[in-house]
């Protein structure tokens, strides 16, 4: 497997940095998936429209959320195989989790469109638009399954040291996602449903890719046999996948509550907090993709036993995290407002001054904290990579009472501002139950393999 990575040898740093950055180029091109999108949308067919995608903005996350977590979750076991060196342990933990990974695409596929007026009501989605967001909606929720297949491929991927593949795919699958948006809306005119159906064909041509890598890949490539019902390794497979998906569902369905605060604020209110919004996984992606190399390389290591080892790349990822957060909020802080333009367009100017004032308020207020987010991203990563999954969960449950405390605040203060503090008070939440668990677990390993 030329193109995995053994994380049990070698400096943590150059490991953790050079598998954290095809996966930093590949968020950022994933993240253009719904960045285009808003962008071409708002600017070619107009404030009505990005009012739209943005009142679903955490349905739709709350969907992607699921599609990411089961396969995430999936993975762990992957890794800890790899770093055990049980390959026939780790192609049948492959098969389980492609059968699993169906049936939870067919699952969601079906729940997702049954229940979406439902959610469009509870959203508050503002009658002028709902239905555009209905529409912008059913088209992703068809694509469902093929977020979930992209997502299996890509864990499975990434579990074994190969950054590199998801990266080609996404970088590929993005360029035809923003060349796709601008046919479809400024040349055919297909506004809204364009846009979000070149969405859905891009992450097909993702998925694709990474699942010829893996067909292609000995190791990887997993038979008919695997596929059959294996009911104690899907038991384990759920028991690390579910409590992923549970803190990932939380996390969103806090966002959706506080999205139903600011779907009651007015539409220039509505369209700059989608412009932030938007940016929000790209001020993210550097911790998501540390994130990532953590579980890959905790993961690793713990199944080979080297607990001092995990301790010494946690401190890296640390150090790292802190450095490129820093980074990032100088950038925000100087050019924020010219990035958030790019999202707004209308013919009245007092309401893209509205907007854009609403947008640069939330973006300096996470900018200033992010460096919270990205240590939360560390310490979650490495738990996950040591199979403590139903901890993220217990800190997906603590984000989702901070942030749906402090938007209820928000709602019957009248203040809406405040709601740019739910964020950063979700994220300190976390961060603070986290890292004493993360210390304990480890000494916890230690005693256990001096036994």
């Amino acid at each position: 497997m030329t193109e995995n990575q053994d994380m049990t040898k070698g400096q943590p740093l150059k490991l953790l940095f050079f598998f954290a950055l095809p996966l930093m180029f590949g968020n950022v091109f994933q993240h253009l998936y719904t960045v285009a999108d808003t962008a071409i949308v708002g600017q070619g067919v107009g404030m009505d429209a990005l009012a739209a995608l943005g009142s679903v903005d955490w349905l739709n996350w709350l969907f992607l959320g699921t599609a990411q977590g089961f396969p995430q979750g999936f993975a762990v076991l992957v890794s800890q195989k790899y770093g055990e060196r049980d390959l026939t342990g780790m192609k049948a933990v492959i098969g389980s989790s492609a059968r699993l990974s169906i049936l939870i695409a067919v699952a969601g596929l079906v729940m997702g469109e049954m229940s979406l007026p439902l959610f469009l009501q509870v959203l508050r989605v503002p009658a002028e638009v709902r239905g555009l967001a209905s529409l912008y909606m059913r088209i992703l929720l068809g694509g469902f399954p093929a977020t979930v297949f992209f997502n299996y491929c890509s864990s499975v991927l990434r579990a074994v040291g190969d950054s590199r593949t998801p990266l080609l795919a996404m970088t590929t699958a993005a360029v035809t996602n923003v060349v796709l948006d601008w046919i479809v809306v400024f040349e055919f005119g297909w506004g809204i449903a364009g846009a979000a159906g070149a969405t859905v064909f891009s992450q097909c041509f993702s998925g694709l890719w990474c699942a010829g890598k893996i067909y292609r890949t000995p190791e990887l490539h997993f038979g008919r046999a695997h596929l059959k019902k294996n009911r104690g390794l899907e038991r384990s497979l759920m028991k690390i996948g579910l409590p992923v998906a549970g803190k990932n569902l939380m996390i969103n369905l806090g966002g959706m509550v506080v999205q139903t605060i600011v779907n009651g604020f007015g539409m220039s209110f509505i369209a700059g907090f989608t412009a932030t919004n938007k940016l929000y996984g790209l001020l993210e992606t550097a911790a998501v993709s540390y994130g990532y190399a953590v579980t890959t390389y905790v993961g690793q290591n713990y199944g080979a036993g080297k607990i001092r080892r995990i301790r010494e790349g946690v401190r890296t990822a640390v150090f790292l995290s802190l450095v490129t957060s820093l980074a990032i909020t100088i950038v925000m802080l100087v050019f924020g407002r010219d990035i958030t333009m790019v999202f707004i367009s209308s013919q009245d100017p007092m309401v893209a001054t509205k907007a854009s004032d609403t947008a640069c308020q939330y973006l300096y207020t996470m900018s200033v904290c992010l460096s919270i987010l990205y240590i939360l991203h560390v310490y979650l990563a490495a738990l996950q990579g040591m199979g403590h999954t139903l901890l993220t969960m217990e800190a997906g449950l603590i984000e989702f009472g901070m942030r749906v405390g402090a938007a209820v605040l928000v709602g019957l203060t009248g203040f809406a501002p405040g709601i740019f503090g739910a964020e950063v008070a979700a994220w300190l939440g976390s961060t603070v139950f986290l890292i004493p668990w993360y210390y304990r677990k480890m000494s916890q390993a230690e005693i256990t393999m001096r036994e």
